[in-house]
């Protein structure tokens, strides 16, 4: 095989879900269902489950940024993805590897507190989020509690989702996906994607009555593998939502927990 003749691959920054749901488990899943190769440096470890996070080791940085270097030095990577970085040391490598090798597209899932309410991200570590990787971002991801934590006030209805998009712009993003799955309402879920030029399109689903983890993961990741593709970003993060949509009315719960995982191949688009 030539080197003309590689295929894109999508590459995941983030931590590991010992239980498979969330995490680069989903990341990978998810750039397979998209037929794109998956690449994974490894940037924390859980001891996870469906019921919560036990556990998480950081490994050092130094190897983190090894990880990076290889996948950079064989393969052509399309679009990196961004999850768990625990911590400013984490988040000053992936911003300096980020800077180095100035890939296509860089997707942000900033990803603070876990599904079961375990923070995942250290407190001091938020500056360094804000002023090193949102900049370098092509889009990010923030549901809508990560958003109040980055922006220091509460989101509560469709109309403050708007603010905080340009405020979130303020901070030097490119472009947003901001995910509304939060707010407290019957109706649909409505994602808000603003563009690079602050055109804003909503994103609407309908609410499924269910607890699931990984979606946050698996949109990003998506994302990506459809920027991958090669599928502009309002297409790509479109598709994104409507994969996760699918995924979740396919989930099934493979623990002790109420809490569904998506299934991944059941919903991967067919073209």
């Amino acid at each position: 095989m030539t080197a003309r003749s590689r295929p894109i691959s999508a590459l995941t920054i983030a931590g590991s879900d010992s239980g498979g749901g969330a995490g680069i488990q989903a990341d990978l899943k998810t750039f397979a269902a998209h037929r794109v190769h998956g690449l994974s440096a490894i940037a924390a470890l859980t001891a996870q489950h469906t019921r919560g996070v036990t556990a998480v080791n950081v490994p050092d940085v130094g190897f983190l940024r090894a990880q990076i270097d290889a996948c950079f030095d064989d393969f052509d990577i399309g679009a990196v993805k961004l999850g768990m970085l625990a911590n400013a040391a984490v988040i000053e490598a992936v911003a300096d590897a980020l800077e180095h090798y100035r890939p296509a597209h860089v997707v942000l899932d900033p990803v603070m507190v876990s599904t079961s309410g375990a923070r995942l991200l250290e407190t001091s570590a938020l500056d360094a989020l804000r002023t090193r990787l949102i900049p370098l971002a092509t889009l990010i991801t923030p549901n809508l509690p990560e958003a109040e934590l980055l922006l220091g006030q509460p989101i509560a209805d469709l109309d403050a989702m708007h603010e905080a998009i340009a405020r979130l712009r303020e901070l030097g993003a490119h472009a947003v996906l901001l995910k509304g799955g939060h707010l407290p309402a019957d109706g649909d879920v409505v994602d808000l994607f603003a563009d690079a030029d602050g055109g804003i399109e909503a994103i609407a689903h309908p609410r499924l009555q269910l607890e699931a983890h990984g979606t946050g993961c698996t949109l990003a990741s998506a994302v990506a593998a459809n920027l991958c593709l090669g599928r502009d970003l309002g297409a790509s993060c479109a598709a994104a939502a409507d994969y996760v949509h699918a995924a979740l009315q396919r989930g099934y719960r493979p623990g002790n927990s109420d809490i569904l995982v998506l299934d991944h191949f059941g919903a991967a688009p067919h073209e």
